[in-house]
């Protein structure tokens, strides 16, 4: 390992490396649950590596449901959850989730929201570098989303990682008074073209072409280096990456009581998705 990056002071966050998946609503419950902790104090800033279970299309905060097909994602066992940040969906499978929770003064995320996340996404960069891919951020482009479906994988926006042209990695962050949360989503292996089983459109033409343009700009881990790795390999990469790139230490830990009952209180609200009259209960 290289030597960690001095730009920025030396700092101790908690690592916290989920043993079993979890669903999406437990999965979004205890990210804003760490986040609250983190905050008020109660909890040093962390970095949380995670997995879902069963398969979870996460919605953005403001994402309309008008293109989200639930009668489908019930048929076949597939969650629905609405994130506490923003962007379009993502179908959870197969993959390595982060999250990172710490606090706006914190020089690794402070500034402009862009600012703080270019540099968390330094740690993903890293990440991917020890895993030996020649991973990139996406540059700044202000018309990358205009013309997107609901589907956030279709193209790479801002400081989002790359390899090449494809897309491999992408984030959100939300930031509350007092508080920041940035988390986001490294597929490990499959077809990166699922997530339209998930969505609606109004006719099959509409759905294959939007398949066939999600695997010819998104990509896997397993595709990118031509082979298949588990969760723990990629966790343990990754949290090398933001070592290094973020100049910290990591410390294993596990949530605190306090932030267990917290995850409580949130989680029923995370358990229904506000869906058109009708639609019923997800």
């Amino acid at each position: 390992m290289t030597n960690p990056d001095t730009r920025y002071p030396p700092a101790t966050w908690r690592l916290l490396v989920d043993d079993a998946p979890r669903t999406g609503a437990a999965n979004m419950a205890l990210d804003e649950a760490m986040m609250d902790a983190v905050a008020a104090g109660e909890s040093p800033p962390t970095l949380r590596f995670y997995a879902w279970l069963p398969a979870c299309l996460s919605l953005g905060k403001r994402q309309p449901l008008s293109g989200v097909d639930l009668d489908h994602c019930h048929r076949d066992g597939v969650d629905v959850v609405r994130r506490a940040t923003g962007g379009l969906a993502i179908l959870h499978t197969d993959e390595l989730t982060y999250s990172i929770a710490t606090l706006p003064t914190d020089p690794r995320a402070e500034g402009a929201i862009l600012d703080a996340y270019r540099k968390l996404s330094q740690g993903l960069v890293a990440g991917l570098r020890l895993l030996g891919l020649p991973a990139a951020m996406n540059p700044v482009d202000p018309l990358a989303s205009k013309y997107t479906s609901a589907a956030c994988f279709e193209v790479p926006t801002a400081y989002e990682i790359t390899i090449g042209a494809r897309k491999l990695l992408g984030s959100a962050q939300t930031r509350p008074v007092g508080r920041v949360l940035q988390h986001g989503s490294l597929p490990l292996y499959g077809d990166i073209a699922r997530v339209v089983d998930c969505l609606w459109f109004t006719s099959e033409d509409e759905r294959e072409a939007l398949r066939a343009h999600l695997r010819a700009r998104a990509t896997t881990l397993a595709a990118a280096l031509g082979r298949q790795i588990s969760f723990a390999e990629a966790a343990d990469a990754m949290a090398h990456g933001f070592a290094q790139a973020l100049n910290l230490t990591l410390e294993p830990g596990t949530l605190t009581d306090a932030e267990q009952r917290r995850m409580a209180a949130i989680l029923p609200g995370k358990l229904t998705i506000e869906a058109p009259e009708g639609a019923g209960r997800i």
